[in-house]
């Protein structure tokens, strides 16, 4: 890999100097669960801590991440905790439906998520990306624009546009503005649920969160009926997209129904949102690395009227994004429990502990990268890929539960960033870095200020 010598260092919280007490362990989860980690969190392929009486095992080694979330992932379940966060929000959505409930779901989900279906989506997302960029192109060079708000809008647009045609009710901006209170609210890790506290027990998050989660499935029930009609007075009529598969999957009820288009309308957009928003942000930070990618969207993308050849046709463009994945991955914890005991690595896994693979640690793990904390896209060009371990890189997750719109994303990503950076220039303008916090994604505290203007082509 070809090292720049003054790599950009992505901003990121400092390692703990030493154990937190229960008390600081407590507050900090409750704030930004990537700040609890200490430095061995970063060096050491395995270790165990015994958190609140439960006994943890954070698992940084890319084999042993494939004995627990492949060869041996029957034995790990969904951690409590993890469900006691997100099935609030998402009830019996993919993300946190188990057992045949989610066999069934992810198996009716399937057919939109083939290679051919999703090539023949990009088309769409081109023709969105293309638009937003012009819209945004012609603002105001002097008002800076938080772009991530704005990439929030773009990915909502393409998600809708694509898997639901057009058909969910509900204004972008208003969305927005919801799914970040959403998030924000209801996204917390709450001390009651590291407590274990019964859940009649209220959680103060959740509670300010009603009225964005009310907004969500008013927006849901009214999508739903809607295409319902459209099915029952002409099932011809009603596109082949993942909203009709999932109202004609047999054994899922409507509230089933519902929990799955918020889960993709919510976790489906919000993570190609913040990985496009980081990469933006990293791009700025680093204008040689910016050059590399402009210089390839000048020269390659006038020959490439076919958005399905973006992804393999423009290696810089998408190499920024996946090393931006990499220091900002979209899901940053997989958090399991191990139903027997294990042995992982050397190390004794006890029935009932915890269980956790930490993409924000596994990323910037000093023993698995070269400079893990810089931004360094090189280490994703063609011909470094090989040297990356496939339990090393692991941004969508990995095993059964590796998420099912990985390529979709992907394939948005790189059509979105090539649009917009095409004829667009992004200066970022904070007054400090950005500083990353984990709200189910991984997200920049107060937004991604960047001032937006036209670019000159390279020559």
């Amino acid at each position: 890999m070809s090292a720049l010598s003054d790599p950009f260092l992505a901003p990121a919280p400092r390692p703990q100097p030493r154990p937190l007490s229960t008390p600081a362990f407590i507050w900090t989860a409750m704030r930004n669960p990537i700040e609890i980690w200490g430095e061995r969190a970063y060096c050491e392929r395995v270790l165990r801590n015994d958190w609140l009486r439960v006994p943890t095992v954070i698992v940084n080694d890319p084999a042993a991440i494939r004995h627990c979330l492949v060869d041996n992932a029957a034995n790990y379940a969904m951690q409590p905790l993890r469900q006691r966060v997100l099935r609030p929000m998402l009830r019996d959505g993919l993300l946190t439906a188990e057992g045949e409930l989610w066999r069934r779901t992810r198996r009716a989900m399937a057919p939109v998520f083939t290679p051919r279906n999703v090539g023949g989506l990009a088309a769409i997302m081109a023709t969105r990306s293309q638009a937003f960029a012009e819209a945004l192109g012609q603002s105001e060079a002097d008002t800076p624009r938080d772009v991530a708000n704005e990439m929030t809008l773009l990915t909502y647009d393409i998600l809708q546009a694509t898997l639901f045609t057009d058909a969910i009710a509900g204004e972008p901006a208003e969305f927005a503005r919801a799914m970040d209170d959403f998030l924000h609210r209801m996204g917390r890790i709450d001390p009651l649920d590291l407590l274990d506290a019964p859940a009649f027990l209220p959680r103060v998050g959740r509670l300010l969160g009603h009225r964005s989660m009310t907004y969500f499935r008013r927006l849901i029930t009214e999508t739903a009926e809607r295409r319902r009609a459209l099915i029952a007075a002409d099932p011809t009529s009603a596109p082949r997209d993942l909203l009709t598969l999932l109202l004609q999957t047999e054994g899922l009820s409507a509230s089933e129904v519902e929990d799955n288009i918020i889960t993709f309308i919510g976790a489906g957009h919000e993570t190609t949102a913040r990985a496009l928003g980081w990469t933006l942000y990293l791009l700025a930070s680093a204008p040689i690395e910016r050059d590399k990618v402009e210089r390839e969207l000048d020269e390659q993308l006038p020959g490439l009227p076919d958005p399905r050849e973006w992804a393999d046709a423009l290696p810089r463009t998408r190499a920024a994004l996946e090393e931006a994945m990499r220091l900002y991955p979209p899901a940053p914890s997989l958090n399991r429990m191990a139903i027997e005991a294990d042995t992982v690595a050397g190390m004794e896994v006890p029935a009932g502990a915890s269980l956790l693979v930490m993409p924000w640690l596994v990323h910037r793990h000093e023993a698995l990268w070269e400079r893990p904390g810089h931004f360094l896209p090189d280490r994703f060009a063609p011909e470094n890929r090989g040297r990356i371990d496939r339990y090393q890189y692991i941004p969508f997750g990995v095993g059964p539960r590796v998420c099912i719109g990985a390529s979709f994303a992907l394939q948005e990503g790189v059509i979105a960033l090539a649009c917009l950076m095409r004829t667009l220039r992004f200066e970022y303008v904070g007054a400090r870095p950005p500083h990353p916090v984990q709200k189910i994604t991984v997200q920049p505290r107060g937004g991604l200020p960047m001032r937006v203007t036209r670019r000159r082509k390279s020559l």
